[in-house]
């Protein structure tokens, strides 16, 4: 027999040849995206569908695409940058999860409205609160009234195929829709399963062929107008329209089903019915756990059991007539949902199935199990539980409960537990740090006692939390902490500090502590600090003069990019508070994709260097100028190298907090996991980067600039290479080919520090 190579041919018994290999389902989408290569991919990290941007980074870096990858400031703006670029009639992806999609979410029924293909994977997941990061189906069920075509791919196989299906669905004549492709975060996203793919790019991309190209916002000899406002016997003939293109949706996917088969020799359907041609009972269930329950079907037919199984590859449009074809004849059905529609006595697709079964007159019991929440496990004694209910429903001719939770457990209650003892009113009150201001010059002044006097002072997070070894931000908090006197309220964004500290039903804080979505923390803090000083004025809550509570917000890890817009807000309102931000100098929660205050340069999971790349591209933000230009009434920067310096701008803040406004402060901390250090050098690099100019130590005082600490002057100024050399995540600059980079990023932080040092010389600037 002839062996066929690549070389040689790309096509083998008239089929393009495949690779057979072990990936996840996002390896697979990224795989696939990589192959047809669209034109933009604006994104930003939430897990689990974080990696599909990672890979897609890594395989750029080795130059195996050219899509220019976007990375935006939260979800709504990547949608915002993938609507803008599908204007352009290209092609555009995205990939989102989660509370992620209900950030982006107004945008969808924008991009579907105005008819702009792209395509978004959406890794199913939990929609918190409270937080949960595994998967279920709450966030796919928002998805499904945004007008969106959605196919749900149960396994990582069929994540690569309807990955290369979706973009010729969207571009279709007779659709001209945004697409998603929906699977299971964790349980597809992240398991390895045996998969074939097409080694041949050129064979992908002659699969997907060239965009469909109807209109664009980049001909000006052209010009168009794009999501006009309507008037209302308009906006009902848009919706009319898109209905129709909805429905042409079903129809166009299965011809495409039906050619993709001939090139890969996998066939889909709109639904998958197994064995339910005779079936009294059927299941019904979404993703992977329809895998699972697919052995549960053919084991209980080894004895005797007429049971089956439906599951559906196309959500959106709603495949009616498939569903009653699928289910003629079977005489009690359950829907398993991974997602409840609370209050509703019954979820989103049974109400659906149930019409649509009810439209025919069909006969059929329909019940309905809510199960797997928060990603719990489907297993198979789970899916035999679901159709020996189905047939106990068949045999008795009616639903004895139709509707139900499956596999809840007694619970603890809606508190945490309380498991370190809260700090008590001496504790918290010790008297240690005073603050006082000159009533003559205006000037603030902070007393504090020695060091040892200091440690002392109770921990407001107990030890016992779940921080990487050698991770800075439970020591920059800690010194900031013991710089504030009397009690405090705390509100953490998401991030690495609150995930590790808040583990249910347990906590780490001896405080009052507070979370809330990742970008709306000031805000909601904000909230809080105004119905405390209401309650005050009106006599509900007694607080003595200068011993108000003291409200910090604890941002990090990305907050105070996707947070800008309410941080800046809060800033403006000049609410008494203070937000205090830990600067990782990556999004190290999700697992280090590049931020805004990532410096140029540096390598993150998103900035890979490689071949055509040398990391990030662009310089950090100077986030604690941006908050100085808000002009309110104190401003830091600080850092665990430097106790007392950090620990005197915590009295100062909390001064500013309870008798001016807000105060806002930056410490840099070390990520030994993801710097790639060593834990032990953490305050020795971050002690670096202050003498290196990098990370300046000031203060920022009713609008005047002081210099805390000028290495210039204590002799101590280090090159910013010296800096770079004590991480491994940018060893690579020091590589020759890069010396341009390590140039400009001195040059960059030299002006930042002239600049500094001109403030603090003219209190005018």
């Amino acid at each position: 027999m002839a062996v066929v190579r690549k070389e040689e041919s790309a096509v083998l018994n008239g089929k393009v040849t495949q690779k057979q290999d072990f990936k996840t389902g996002n390896e697979m989408a990224a795989l696939a995206i990589a192959q047809y290569n669209p034109h933009i991919m604006g994104y930003y990290p939430i897990t689990p569908s974080t990696e599909i941007a990672e890979f897609l980074d890594e395989m750029k870096a080795e130059g195996d695409h050219t899509i220019t990858m976007i990375p935006a400031d939260g979800e709504h703006g990547a949608a915002g940058i993938c609507f803008g670029a599908s204007t352009g009639a290209g092609r555009v992806v995205n990939a989102t999860s989660a509370n992620g999609l209900l950030y982006a979410l107004e945008q969808l029924p924008v991009q579907s409205g105005t008819r702009l293909p792209m395509v978004l994977n959406l890794v199913c997941r939990a929609v918190s609160g409270p937080l949960d990061i595994r998967g279920d189906h709450s966030d796919l069920y928002f998805a499904i009234h945004t007008g969106w075509p959605i196919i749900m791919a149960r396994n990582p196989q069929m994540v690569y195929d309807f990955n290369l299906l979706a973009p010729r669905l969207a571009e279709h004549p007779d659709v001209r829709l945004p697409v998603i492709v929906a699977y299971d975060g964790f349980f597809t996203s992240h398991q390895k399963r045996r998969v074939s793919y097409f080694e041949d790019k050129q064979a992908v991309q002659d699969f997907v062929g060239p965009y469909l190209e109807t209109v664009t916002t980049l001909d000006p000899r052209h010009p168009i107008t794009v999501g006009p406002y309507m008037n209302d016997p308009d906006l009902i003939n848009n919706k009319y329209q898109l209905h129709m293109a909805m429905e042409a949706a079903g129809r166009v996917a299965r011809s495409l089903f039906a050619e993709y088969s001939k090139l890969s020799g996998r066939s889909y359907d709109l639904v998958d019915a197994y064995r339910t041609e005779d079936a009294d009972a059927v299941v019904f269930l979404l993703g992977s756990a329809a895998d699972t329950a697919k052995d549960v079907v053919d084991k209980m037919r080894e004895q005797g059991k007429k049971v089956g199984l439906l599951a559906l590859n196309v959500i959106r449009p709603f495949p009616v007539e498939e569903i009653r074809q699928a289910l003629k004849g079977v005489k009690a059905l359950l829907v398993g949902e991974r997602a409840d529609s609370v209050g509703s006595a019954g979820g989103v697709l049974s109400s659906e199935i149930k019409s649509a079964l009810m439209d025919a007159g069909m006969t059929t019991r329909v019940l309905t199990r809510i199960y797997g929440l928060g990603g719990k496990d489907f297993y198979p004694e789970d899916a035999e539980a679901f159709l020996q209910l189905a047939l106990d429903t068949a045999k008795a001719g009616k639903v004895e409960v139709p509707f139900d939770y499956y596999g809840t457990t007694a619970t603890t209650g809606n508190k945490p537990v309380t498991v370190v003892p809260p700090l008590s009113y001496e504790e918290t009150h010790t008297g240690l740090v005073k603050t006082s201001r000159d009533e003559a010059t205006g000037e603030l002044k902070v007393v504090l006692p020695p060091p040892r006097a200091l440690m002392g002072k109770q921990k407001k997070i107990a030890p016992g939390h779940g921080a990487c070894p050698g991770c800075g931000i439970f020591g920059a908090i800690d010194q900031f902490m013991r710089g504030l006197e009397g009690d405090i309220v705390v509100l953490f964004h998401t991030g690495c500090a609150m995930v590790v500290t808040t583990g249910y039903p347990f906590s780490s804080h001896r405080v009052t502590y507070v979370h809330n979505l990742f970008q709306n923390g000031a805000a909601t803090l904000s909230g809080v600090v105004e119905m405390y000083y209401e309650k005050v004025r009106r006599g509900e809550i007694e607080a003595p003069a200068g011993d108000e509570l003291t409200f910090v917000m604890v941002t990090g890890d990305g907050g105070m990019d996707i947070g800008m817009g309410p941080a800046i807000g809060t800033a403006l309102r000049n609410h008494k508070m203070i937000i205090l931000e830990y600067d990782n100098e990556g999004y190290m929660n999700t697992g280090a994709q590049l931020s805004y205050s990532t410096p140029m340069g540096h390598m993150t999971s998103t900035s890979h260097p490689g071949q055509t790349s040398f990391g990030k591209t662009f310089h950090h933000k100077d986030t604690p100028q941006i908050m100085a230009a808000t002009n309110i009434p104190y401003v830091f920067t600080g850092v665990e190298a430097f106790p007392q310096d950090l620990m005197k701008k915590a009295a100062k803040a909390q001064w500013y907090a309870k008798n001016v406004g807000l105060a806002y402060g930056k410490v840099l901390i070390a990520c030994p996991l993801n710097w790639k250090s060593d834990d032990r050098l953490g305050t020795k690099i971050v002690e670096a980067a202050v003498n290196s100019c990098f990370f300046p130590l000031y203060e920022v005082e009713q609008g005047i600039t002081k210099i805390t600490y000028n290495p210039e002057e204590k002799g101590k100024r280090v090159p910013a290479a010296d800096w770079l050399k004590m991480m491994g995540k940018t060893r690579h600059l020091l590589k020759p080919e890069n010396a341009p980079v390590v140039e400009e990023f001195e040059r960059e932080v030299e002006r930042r520090w002239q600049r500094l040092r001109a403030k603090n010389d003219n209190p005018l600037l």
